[in-house]
């Protein structure tokens, strides 16, 4: 299971940090990420990270204002948002990946980031 939280109001040039913990069969798990979903739009890639060697992926987002990170010991993933733009509103889903074949996907529950003044 995975559990996100750290969503929110917050006014345009902002910071945010959102954070997933995994539970359960958490050994499993090769890599962990965000997505995020605006209103009307397709999900879409944030940010991913491997677990083993904290190796990180980045979707079609400004890569100086996103940053992911992990802390193995926690089972935590983390994505950190700076310069926040209403654009970047949205609902931000963790996910969980088991690298078999096919890939075992987990999501989180999803948390609201709204960016307005």
């Amino acid at each position: 299971q995975l559990q996100a939280s750290g969503g929110g109001l917050v006014q345009p040039g902002g910071s945010l940090r959102l954070s997933c913990v995994a539970s359960g069969n958490t050994f499993k798990i090769n890599a962990m990420g965000w997505y995020r979903q605006a209103p009307e739009k397709q999900r879409e890639l944030v940010a991913g990270i491997i677990v083993r060697d904290s190796k990180t992926i980045y979707g079609d987002v400004e890569r100086d204002r996103f940053t992911i990170s992990i802390d193995n010991a926690r089972h935590t993933v983390y994505l950190q948002m700076h310069s926040l733009k209403p654009e970047d509103t949205g609902v931000y889903f963790c996910n969980a990946d088991v690298l078999a074949i096919p890939i075992e996907r987990t999501w989180g529950q999803g948390t609201l980031v709204t960016v307005s003044s």
